[in-house]
């Protein structure tokens, strides 16, 4: 399975033609020139403590053994008559799903070997699951090493040859045979038993069992990112399906946001932190405060409620128009309200001013000559000898007493004769009203009793003269002189 494959040599010897000595030598499937000038062997440099060449099988393989060809000049290898036996005496040989050896299996380490022990081609059973192979070998300085050593380390190989299976997922003759267990990562290349794992993302006696929630990836090892829903974190990529909690990106939520933003989806911008520092990634706080004029603890909002400056703690002044005054500075951009001046507008005018930009200037009739109020100009204790009005610049005008006593007796002399006509009209109504109720009403004459009529010498019966008296008396009722004088 190594041959051709991609190769690796630490510290190649580099004093001859490129193509005696290269790392790729190792899987060209020639060794029937063991010798240095034969070009089939790997050659590395002269006085080196570490020897390090690996050969890259490109995937992750079921492997079961590893043949390896040392270089042997071509003469006797057994004893010590051949000087490149002490080179190979101590290598070790690794399988590791990376580079790094010391992540891998270790499949054989010498410890037993001797000058004449130690075969020209060596096999070692390995039957783990790995992407590359790699041989070692070290002199390290400090540490004691047999006599039989070589004083520096060496990688004299001329073909390494790594047998197994060529994909995953299969054993028997020719790996032909689909591995029992599906999730299982390698099963035993002879009998089929998981002996690799399961896949990333499963777990259990036959890899039947998927990760549980929060944990991913290979022997489910792996912990999610910060996931909006732990549930949703795919068992075997570890991608959030559902997105990430505020503060975080990517498909797996591992990535905090990008400086300058933070929040759901990293869509949020940080505002003006002080120094520019970064704002919290999750929230969008700025940890060490707001530049000035911005409101914490997010800065990205000027200040506001009439506030300004460093953590907006400053309270602006009498702007005109009661309008905000700017939020760094606290300058009244339109101007003051009357009464105040400079840019602020805190400052009350000088003494001897008042009104719109304190241009108007202060009466100098005040009682403390053009001691006034700052914004209505009034005089603050009262005016000069012989001034008047709020603000002094009227001219005293005295009040005349003898005009004020004649005005108040016509008004007295007035209200007199209005109350003698009422009086009058209310005692005449009463008078006319009791004559009236006291007035004889006209006397019922009732009918005289029959009589007998006697006639006179004048011919008149007594009747007549008696009803002619009474019209008389009736005549005189009606039109008497004293009762009309009476009247």
């Amino acid at each position: 399975m190594a041959l051709h494959r991609p190769t690796y040599q630490q510290n190649q010897y580099k004093e001859i033609s490129d193509h005696l000595t290269r790392a790729s030598n190792g899987v060209d499937g020639l060794k029937s020139n063991l010798e240095f000038s034969g070009g089939q062997c790997v050659i590395s440099a002269d006085k080196q403590q570490t020897a390090t060449w690996w050969v890259n099988l490109t995937s992750i393989l079921s492997i079961h053994h590893v043949t390896i060809y040392f270089r042997t000049e071509n003469i006797s290898w057994e004893g010590p008559s051949n000087g490149h036996v002490s080179r190979a005496l101590g290598f070790s040989l690794y399988v590791s799903n990376t580079t790094n050896k010391s992540e891998g299996h270790l499949c054989f380490k010498d410890k037993v070997y001797t000058l004449s022990t130690i075969p020209a081609v060596f096999n070692t059973s390995c039957p783990v699951h790995g992407q590359y192979v790699i041989y070692y070998n070290e002199r390290l300085p400090g540490v004691s090493y047999p006599s039989s050593y070589s004083q520096y380390a060496f990688n004299d190989l001329c073909e390494l040859e790594v047998y197994g299976c060529p994909r995953s997922g299969y054993y028997g003759n020719n790996c032909s045979v689909p591995c029992p267990d599906p999730q299982c990562n390698y099963c035993d290349l002879d009998t089929g038993t998981c002996r690799g794992g399961c896949n990333p993302g499963y777990k259990g006696h036959r890899c039947e069992l998927e990760c549980v929630d929060g944990f991913y990836g290979d022997g489910c090892r792996n912990t999610c990112g910060r996931c909006t829903d732990m549930t949703q974190c795919h068992h075997v990529t570890g991608t959030c399906l559902e997105g990430c909690k505020p503060g975080y990106m990517g498909n797996d939520c591992m990535q905090a946001c990008s400086t300058g933003y933070y929040g759901e989806n990293c869509s949020m911008s940080c505002g003006y932190c002080l120094k520019d520092e970064t704002c919290h990634f999750v929230n969008g706080s700025c940890l060490s405060g707001c530049k000035i004029g911005y409101h914490p603890p997010f800065c990205a909002q000027e200040c506001y409620n009439n506030t300004y400056g460093a953590g907006c703690t400053e309270t602006c002044g009498q702007c005109r128009d009661s309008k905000p005054c700017h939020h760094i500075n606290g300058s009244c951009v339109n101007g003051c309200m009357p009464g105040f001046k400079k840019t602020q507008c805190v400052e009350e005018c000088d003494m001897g001013y008042y009104g719109i930009g304190c241009l108007q200037e202060c009466s100098s009739f005040c009682k403390t000559s053009r001691d006034c109020h700052h914004v209505t100009g009034y005089c603050k204790d009262g005016c000069k000898s012989g001034w008047q009005g709020n603000d002094c610049l009227e001219v005293y005008k005295p009040i005349d007493s003898s005009n004020n006593q004649q005005s108040s007796f016509y008004s007295v002399l007035g209200l007199f004769c209005v109350s003698l006509l009422l009086n009058g009209v209310l005692i005449a109504y009463i008078i006319i009203q009791r004559k009236s109720r006291n007035k004889p009403a006209k006397e019922y004459q009732p009918e005289s009793p029959a009589r007998e009529m006697h006639v006179g010498q004048d011919g008149k019966s007594e009747f007549d003269s008696v009803n002619e008296g009474y019209q008389e008396l009736g005549e005189l009722g009606k039109s008497s002189t004293t009762y009309e004088t009476l009247q």
